[in-house]
């Protein structure tokens, strides 16, 4: 995919109306501080296009990435953040739910998971979440650069085993560093467009 343009169209609040898009959407979910922003900006050769951060939780908005003027890139905020209220994460995932299940554009839900740990309970209630809402989740295991080539297949394993996902359900392992996991994901996004 050669990305001739990238933007920030549209942010959306606990309170916002949700933009009625006439371009397809690929939406990625995850938890805090999984490496949603620098997966995008990865995807995108873009630096910081999408906002990274050291601060867990930053991602508070469903952000909506024009590309090519073609189709949107969307941003659901990261749940499972301790530091926030719990009166604020089920604002969120308020949020997230009315996306997943309001979209009539929303194509492909990307989840994201840590490579290097066992997903966690607010892993899988999002997986959950994201098939009861009618999609099949792709997983990407992102902080693929901070482990042991010869431990991938078995990080994989775990992961599939622990969402429950079928032995042929994908999970393409990225590095946000070395790029490594990009073309696979952008040959599967042209694939299913």
């Amino acid at each position: 995919m050669v990305i001739k343009s990238a933007q920030l169209e549209t942010v959306c609040g606990v309170t916002s109306t949700l933009p009625k898009n006439n371009k397809l959407e690929i939406a990625f979910a995850g938890k805090s501080n999984v490496g949603k922003s620098s997966l995008i900006n990865g995807l995108l050769n873009r630096k910081s296009l999408a906002r990274t951060s050291g601060t867990p939780g930053k991602t508070q908005t469903i952000n909506f990435y024009n590309i090519n003027d073609a189709f949107y890139f969307v941003d659901l905020p990261g749940y499972g953040y301790a530091k926030v209220s719990m009166k604020e994460r089920e604002k969120w995932g308020k949020m997230i739910e009315r996306y997943l299940n309001n979209s009539e554009k929303l194509i492909l839900v990307f989840l994201l998971v840590d490579i290097r740990h066992e997903p966690s309970e607010n892993d899988k209630m999002m997986y959950d979440w994201i098939i009861q809402s009618g999609f099949s989740p792709v997983v990407i295991a992102t902080k693929l650069d901070k482990i042991k080539r010869s431990q991938i297949q078995k990080n994989v394993s775990i992961i599939k085993k622990t969402l429950g996902m079928d032995k042929d359900d994908l999970v393409f392992p990225f590095s946000a560093v070395s790029k490594q996991g990009r073309d696979e994901i952008w040959n599967f996004i042209e694939e299913n467009m």
